[in-house]
């Protein structure tokens, strides 16, 4: 499997690492995310399982999550980084359509904007919660209430 990788992704892939056997962890830069993930997707026929967001204090890692059923069940996991400052990166509503939900819930809780996405709006917190109170991020207070 790390062949093909390498051989369909060779000028995306930044950094290949396996953690334990049958995950792979591809880094990719955030403007490739789209492109690597249509190969992993549509051209390698992967399986969407889920994105996770992460805030590291000094950026924001977001890991898009992918399983070759066919390859005895290897997950591969697209890892990108975001800047603190101004936390965006291209939505994938339009490859994947089941993506929305959680590209929602990752903008609700750590405001990640996914740039071209066709309903970014609040969907688990209050209607009392504050305006960019963001409660997954570190340092912030859980009671978003005004």
């Amino acid at each position: 499997m790390i062949d093909k990788l390498k051989e369909k992704l060779k000028d995306i892939i930044k950094d290949i690492k396996i953690h334990i056997e049958k995950r792979i962890y591809l880094t990719i830069d955030k403007n490739d995310l789209k492109k690597a993930a249509s190969i992993i997707f549509k051209d390698m026929d992967a399986r969407y399982q889920i994105v996770s967001g992460i805030d590291n204090f000094n950026n924001f890692e977001l890991l898009y999550h992918f399983s070759f059923d066919k390859e005895d069940g290897i997950i591969v996991t697209l890892k990108t980084f975001l800047e603190k400052e101004k936390p965006e990166i291209e939505s994938l509503t339009d490859l994947i359509p089941g993506i929305a939900w959680i590209e929602r819930e990752i903008w609700e809780l750590l405001g990640i904007n996914f740039v071209g996405h066709p309903d970014l709006k609040h969907f688990l917190l209050r209607e009392d919660w504050k305006e960019n109170h963001y409660p997954l991020r570190k340092g912030v207070k859980t009671d978003g209430r005004e």
